[in-house]
């Protein structure tokens, strides 16, 4: 990215623009589509129909309808009035590190979505009756860490007992509703086994399983397409949203769920329309996204890119005391800034200066997590080698300054580093 000077900035976090700042191949497909036709999605035309089988090839069969729209907030309000027609129930479970915690499960800014965003709702009117919080599947954070025996049935049975707990009351469970790696929740990595226990017990319940993918789908873990399928081959959603990268920085999302559940959606009598998703240049959009990340093999690249990344992070840990955890898959990578390495304590005043110094140098990170310490890589997926490098062997350079000044300060005082 360039200022208005032009001086250039490196982009450690811009998961929107997927494949890159204006890349030409997106640009020209926007504007050849442009100057030949848009419409209302009242045209069936015949980038709707394309597209449509083209992200069904990198999608479960099981998951054959799409829903098409304009932003991932709309996405995952469709996704709710899904889950809540097939079901015939109202609540929902969402994820959350504590009652106390600054930040955690967010899936939108309509109200629907606020209502079911702990980090939002927390601040304005609270938590409704029909809302449910389960602790965050967090092995280095949360209630159950790496050394639980069994931290998957811990964590799915917090679930089992909330389904349990709401039935007494008199409450029926609609959706599970998660991102399938928690992003403003610390860049969590959900351990594998997980979901499927969890869908257990919500299937069970009545209710459908919503694995929303707006951060981290599209090829961004690496090893898969989809960030849920970091849980196993016999692991499906119910309903997956999609936004953010799917259209580059153009407004474009997705949700895909299954024949029974559209039906049931369907049966009320109600047409479901949205006047410019799916339109033909979103659509024109949105196959370049696939055609790019094919062309330019961009999910083996955020393998190479993201484990190279992580083995320079982790040699950091070793070197720096301050980073107690460096965990992720793919160009989804959290470092987690400590003030000690007994207690785990959040760094957040450590991780802003960290952040700050790295902008003055020209590279561009921010911070997630309970306590604004985890610092989040989530970079274009074009992001290479020697950007991973180049930002690495800064930000070592500051924590080494930090450790320097924080050696000089302890004559006079304690330092948290």
């Amino acid at each position: 990215m360039y200022d208005e000077d032009g001086r250039q900035y490196l982009d450690c976090i811009n998961n929107v623009a997927h494949v890159g700042h204006c890349h030409p191949d997106i640009v020209k497909a926007a504007h050849e589509q442009n100057q030949l036709l848009n419409t209302n999605s009242r045209y069936l035309h015949d980038n709707l129909v394309d597209y449509a089988e083209r992200l069904s090839k990198t999608l479960p069969e099981k998951l054959c309808i799409f829903y098409f729209l304009n932003s991932g907030s709309e996405a995952n309000d469709l996704a709710l009035r899904l889950a809540r027609q097939y079901t015939k129930h109202e609540d929902v479970i969402v994820l959350d590190h504590s009652a106390n915690c600054f930040l955690s499960a967010y899936h939108g800014h309509l109200t629907s979505l606020i209502d079911i965003s702990p980090y939002k709702f927390r601040n304005l009117e609270g938590q409704k009756e029909w809302v449910h919080v389960a602790p965050v599947p967090d092995t280095y954070r949360g209630l159950y860490r790496e050394d639980h025996k069994d931290s998957v049935t811990a964590y799915a049975d917090e679930v089992k007992n909330i389904i349990e707990h709401a039935h007494k009351r008199g409450r029926k469970i609609a959706a599970f509703f998660v991102e399938s790696l928690p992003s403003v929740g610390g860049q969590i990595i959900p351990p594998a086994g997980y979901f499927q226990k969890v869908a257990q017990h919500v299937h069970k319940a009545g209710g459908v399983f919503i694995a929303d993918e707006i951060q981290v789908g599209f090829g961004r873990v690496g090893k898969h397409f989809w960030a849920f399928q970091l849980q196993g081959e016999d692991f499906i959603p119910d309903i997956v949203t999609m936004g953010k990268p799917i259209g580059n920085g153009h407004p474009l999302a997705c949700v895909a769920t299954t024949k029974e559940i559209a039906e049931a959606f369907a049966a009320t009598g109600v047409e479901y329309f949205n006047t410019f998703g799916g339109n033909p240049v979103s659509c024109a959009i949105g196959l370049a996204v696939l055609d790019v990340i094919e062309k330019e093999h961009l999910q083996a690249h955020a393998t190479e890119v993201g484990n190279f990344l992580m083995k320079l992070l982790k040699e950091q840990q070793i070197k720096h005391p301050i980073i107690g955890d460096v965990r992720g898959c793919g160009l989804f990578i959290g470092v987690d800034l400590i003030k000690d390495q007994a207690e785990r304590t959040p760094a957040p005043a450590e991780a802003e200066y960290l952040i700050t110094r790295l902008k003055e140098e020209y590279i561009l990170l921010s911070t997630d997590g309970p306590g604004r310490n985890v610092l989040k890589f989530k970079p274009p997926m074009c992001f290479n080698m020697e950007d991973a490098k180049f930002v690495v062997e800064t930000m070592d350079k500051i924590l080494t300054d930090m450790e320097k000044g924080c050696l000089n300060q302890q004559k006079t005082s304690t330092c948290s580093t």
